[in-house]
């Protein structure tokens, strides 16, 4: 999510995701010799429509916290894949082999 924070995304962060979303597209993280002008050239115009829509939308939402919204992040993630019980599996694992 690019949209409504402060500061606004910056040019690298819209070209990481337009890779990211081209990659998807096209099933593919690194395109042939033969691709990689179309590969680009996609990335382009993705950034392109990406900064547009980022500069016409419009909210009345406060602008978003960067370390608040990556913090919040960081604990769903903790949550969905079970980092801190793993970290405390693997110490009572090794505890218990000693």
């Amino acid at each position: 999510m690019l949209h409504n924070f402060d500061p606004a995304a910056t040019d690298d962060e819209i070209h990481a995701s337009a890779l990211q979303y081209v990659r998807k597209i096209s099933g593919s993280t690194q395109p042939s010799a033969a691709n990689a002008a179309a590969f680009e050239a996609a990335v382009a115009a993705v950034a392109d429509a990406t900064r547009t829509l980022l500069d016409d939308l419009v909210t009345k939402a406060p602008p978003r916290d960067r370390e608040v919204e990556a913090a919040k992040a960081r604990a769903r993630a903790a949550e969905r894949y079970g980092t801190e019980r793993r970290a405390s599996s693997s110490t009572s694992s090794s505890t218990s082999s000693s």
